[in-house]
C-alpha cells in the first residue's frame, strides 16, 4: 500500500523468488520434510497447486499486501501512540522467549544482548512507524514511543523539519524523552532483534535456529548439507529480508514454517491438513470452510474458529485472496467433472 493509501503491486515479494524456493521445498526440502505438490493420482497435481494458492492467501494478508519483509510497527495505544519497544513483541507477546521444545532446543539461536539491526522494511502510509530496531541498554537505556502526529516534512519551517527514518517518510517521528511501554510493559529493545521476517513472518529464537540448524552456517559448520552455508540465521536473522544475493529466503522462510505447521496439522481429532485439502478438491471446491480454517492455523493457531486466541484477523480477506489466487492459476471447475482443470501450462512445467 502507498502513502496514499492505493494497492500496487509487490516490490518485495516477485515471482522469480517464489519459484526458486518451491524449487527448494519440494526438492530439496528440509530435514526430510518437503512442500507437498499433490501425487499419482489423476487429479493429483491440483492438489499441489490448491496448497500453494493456500500459502499465497496467507501471504498477500500477512505481508505481501503491504510490501513488507520484516514486521511492522502496528501495536498502538488508545491516544495512537506506538511503542518503540513494539520490536520486542506486540500485543502482550515477547519474541525472545518463543522457546523450542525440550527436543528441539539444540537448534535453537541464543539470545544476544548486544545485538544491534534495523529492520529493512515499514509501512509507508502518512506519518507510519519507522522500521522495528533493537540495541542493547548500554547503548539506549530506554525506549520511548513514535508519535505519526508529528509534522517534520516541512523545509518552510524555521528551522526546515525533514523526515529521515526511512525513504518517503511525510510525518511522524520518535520520541524517546519518557519510557513509553509496550502492552507486555517492555520499555527498552534489548536482545530484541526476534520479530517476524518473510513472506509468513518467521519469529522466535526457536523458529531462525532451526533455519540455520537444516539450511544455514550451523548445519555447515556441524558437517551436515547446508543450502546456504554462508548465512548464520543465528547472528543475521535479517539476512532473510537483506540479502540480496538470496531473494527467495523471504519466500522459504514462510515455506518452512508451512511445511512444518500448516501441512503436518495434526491434532488427533481427525482433521488433517492433506485429507481436508483433497476433500475440497474433490468436492468441486465449494465453500470456505477449508480456508477458514487454514487462516484459524496461521493466525490463530486451531482449525476450528473461533480459536481461544482470538478470532482470526483478516478471515474474509483470506478467504477472497484465497479465491483470487485460485483464478489467477487459472484453476476452474468443469461442467462436466467436479476437478479442477489447471491451463497454465507454466505452472504445470513447475511442479513437473
Amino acid at each position: 500500500m502507498t502513502p496514499t493509501s492505493q494497492w500496487v503491486p509487490s516490490t518485495v515479494y516477485r515471482y522469480q523468488g517464489l519459484i526458486d524456493a518451491i524449487r527448494v521445498m519440494y526438492q530439496d526440502g528440509i530435514a526430510g520434510k518437503y512442500l507437498y505438490m499433490g501425487d499419482e493420482s489423476p487429479y493429483g497435481y491440483e492438489y499441489g497447486l490448491v496448497n500453494i494458492a493456500a500459502f499465497l492467501a496467507q501471504s498477500m494478508k500477512e505481508t505481501i499486501q503491504y510490501n513488507a519483509c520484516d514486521e511492522n510497527n502496528w501495536d498502538f495505544d488508545g491516544n495512537q501512540m506506538y511503542a518503540l519497544s513494539n520490536s520486542c513483541g506486540q500485543v502482550g507477546q515477547s519474541y525472545q522467549d518463543y522457546k523450542c521444545s525440550k527436543e528441539e532446543e539444540h537448534m535453537a539461536c541464543a539470545v544476544d544482548l548486544t545485538m544491534e539491526i534495523k529492520a529493512t522494511t515499514n509501512a509507508n502510509w502518512w506519518g507510519a512507524p519507522g522500521p522495528l530496531y533493537c540495541a542493547p541498554k548500554s547503548k539506549q537505556h530506554f525506549t520511548g514511543k513514535w508519535d505519526h502526529n508529528i509534522v517534520c516534512d516541512d523545509k518552510w519551517a524555521n528551522p526546515p523539519k525533514y523526515c529521515t527514518e526511512y525513504p518517503g517518510q511525510k510525518a511522524g517521528g520518535a520520541d524517546n524523552s519518557l519510557p513509553f511501554a509496550n502492552v507486555a510493559g517492555r520499555t527498552d529493545v534489548e536482545g530484541c532483534c526476534w520479530w517476524g521476517r518473510g513472506v509468513i513472518q518467521t519469529t522466535g529464537p526457536c523458529n531462525f535456529g532451526k533455519l540455520n540448524y537444516f539450511l544455514g552456517k550451523k548445519a555447515q559448520d556441524e558437517g551436515r548439507p547446508s543450502r546456504y552455508p554462508d548465512v548464520d540465521f543465528c547472528k543475521t536473522p535479517n539476512a532473510i529480508c537483506d540479502s540480496k544475493e538470496h531473494p527467495e529466503l523471504k519466500w522459504i522462510a514462510g515455506l518452512f514454517y508451512w511445511v512444518e505447521s500448516v501441512q503436518a496439522y495434526d491434532v488427533g481429532d481427525g482433521w488433517t491438513y492433506v485429507t481436508e485439502l483433497q476433500k475440497f478438491v474433490d468436492g468441486g471446491m465449494k465453500g470456505t470452510s477449508f480456508i477458514d480454517s487454514i487462516s484459524a492455523i496461521v493466525n490463530r493457531g486451531c482449525h476450528k474458529p473461533p480459536c481461544p486466541a482470538g478470532p482470526v484477523h483478516g478471515g474474509p480477506e483470506r478467504a477472497q485472496n484465497f479465491n483470487k489466487v485460485l483464478k489467477e492459476l487459472q484453476m476452474v471447475v468443469a461442467k462436466e467433472s467436479p476437478y479442477i482443470v489447471v491451463e497454465d501450462e507454466k505452472l504445470q512445467l513447475m511442479i513437473a
